[in-house]
């Protein structure tokens, strides 16, 4: 589904990661984990398109990303639901409006459409906000908010980066929760995170892969987590 193969990315004339080869298979699980500041974010990016490799290939459903233009790359994107750690917001739009806006970006039928959202909110727990702005949301409305326009589209792959950065312990095993539900529809789902707890608390769950970034590369990471 997405393939990294012998992939490098330097940044500022230093080498961020080198020689990563990786493959997220169809209805995988994996976390990546790894200190501050060891590309994390980077690589994630490799993967949906926001950045192209120094070196090697990143294959997306058998599609070179290299090759791709601006309009190839937006439908692979439509393929891949991500949620970014700052988790941003047009805060002059209700929250479902924030939430059904791929659907307008795809032009998208708007009784389906329509359907869906309804479905969606009511999944994330966010009913009820429907009509709030995004300023008024807590941080963990902000995250589910960010998790419902990811997956709208009814993606292939789920790509979170930090997802529960900001919220409690409660507040993290809810997303938790919605993402292993994700995994258990058929998607495969690819998280960044610090938070060795969460990645604990979700091996009980989920048969998940665990990654660690060090010293450029990626390896899979032991039992000892």
């Amino acid at each position: 589904m997405i393939e990294l193969k012998n992939v490098a990315y330097s940044y500022g004339g230093g080498a961020l990661l080198s020689d990563i080869s990786l493959n997220l298979a169809p209805g995988s699980f994996h976390f990546l984990t790894g200190p501050s500041g060891a590309g994390k974010t980077t690589l994630l990016k490799l993967c949906y398109g926001a950045l192209q490799p120094s070196s090697g290939q990143v294959v997306a459903f058998s599609q070179d990303v290299r090759g791709l233009d601006r309009d190839g790359i937006a439908r692979l994107r439509r393929r891949m639901g991500v949620v970014h750690q700052d988790c941003q917001f047009l805060d002059h739009l209700s929250v479902a409006r924030n939430i059904a806006l791929p659907l307008a970006v795809a032009e998208k039928d708007a009784e389906t459409g329509d359907e869906d959202l309804t479905e969606l909110m009511a999944w994330v727990g966010l009913t009820q906000r429907a009509e709030a702005f995004p300023p008024e949301l807590s941080g963990g409305e902000r995250q589910r908010a960010a998790l419902a326009r990811a997956v709208i589209m009814s993606p292939d792959v789920v790509i979170a980066d930090e997802p529960t950065g900001n919220v409690d312990w409660e507040m993290s095993q809810r997303l938790l929760r919605l993402l292993v539900e994700l995994n258990k529809m058929g998607k495969s789902v690819l998280v960044a995170t610090h938070d060795l707890s969460l990645i604990r608390a979700a091996k009980t769950q989920v048969q998940a892969r665990v990654l660690r970034i060090a010293n450029q590369r990626v390896q899979l990471a032991g039992s000892d987590l």
